[in-house]
């Protein structure tokens, strides 16, 4: 990457990768910043295998940081063990929330009830941002198909202290279900009876025919993200 004077390294990155195919986005990543800088976030959900192998290809030592947030459904951390063994993942590290931020903020375990946003930022933001503290760069799986807030993501940006790469954002749904079949990888254990994204047990519904792959997300309640994309994660 050209570091000329007057050129934003980050708008050159995401001109030279503006076309780039995931493998190639990971592999640039890579490049850009320090030797064990850079990790892949992945919620194990339904759609976490594609990155993940592609993430595989390129180098199965990235660190992989999962938020085991205490809502997970047992499927998606069974999922998350087999997916890591079948890809040969080496360093999947299980990140959960501050035992005395729980305590003190939903010692009842309804704030996902009163206060959905709050809920998030404890057991999503909050852990994320401890866990990203030693990395210069991270991965993850939005996709521009997914719509909404998604729709214009870019494939590189800055994300508070660090760069935010979206390896996926230039795939449509064809390339991303290919990988399944083309690795023999098996879908999540959910995805059968109706739940196209899985997030936290409360918060997950089934998606109805013809919805937004995401609509069972935060059903009724005007959320569409959890924050971790949405605010700098400092840290």
């Amino acid at each position: 990457m050209s570091l000329a004077a007057g050129i934003d390294p980050i708008a050159e990155l995401e001109h030279e990768l503006a076309g780039a195919s995931p493998v190639e986005i990971i592999a640039a990543a890579q490049r850009a910043v320090r030797p064990g800088k850079l990790c892949v976030v992945s919620s194990f959900g339904t759609e976490a295998a594609a990155l993940l192998a592609y993430v595989a290809e390129v180098d199965p030592t990235i660190p992989v940081v999962f938020l085991d947030t205490g809502w997970l459904f047992e499927e998606t951390l069974a999922y998350r063990d087999d997916i890591a063994g079948r890809l040969g993942l080496t360093d999947v590290r299980s990140i959960r929330p501050d035992p005395a931020a729980l305590a003190a903020q939903d010692a009842d375990k309804d704030l996902w009830f009163s206060d959905p946003d709050a809920c998030c930022r404890i057991r999503k933001v909050e852990p994320l941002a401890r866990a990203l503290g030693g990395f210069d760069a991270w991965l993850n799986g939005r996709k521009r198909y997914h719509g909404g807030g998604r729709a214009a993501i870019p494939v590189v940006e800055r994300d508070g202290a660090r760069l935010k790469f979206n390896p996926l954002a230039n795939a449509d749904r064809e390339e991303v279900e290919g990988v399944y079949e083309r690795l023999g990888l098996p879908r999540h254990p959910m995805a059968a009876n109706g739940f196209a994204s899985v997030g936290c047990m409360p918060c997950t519904s089934r998606t109805q025919s013809g919805e937004d792959i995401r609509a069972g997300r935060w059903r009724g309640q005007g959320k569409t993200e959890c924050g971790i994309h949405t605010m700098a994660l400092k840290g």
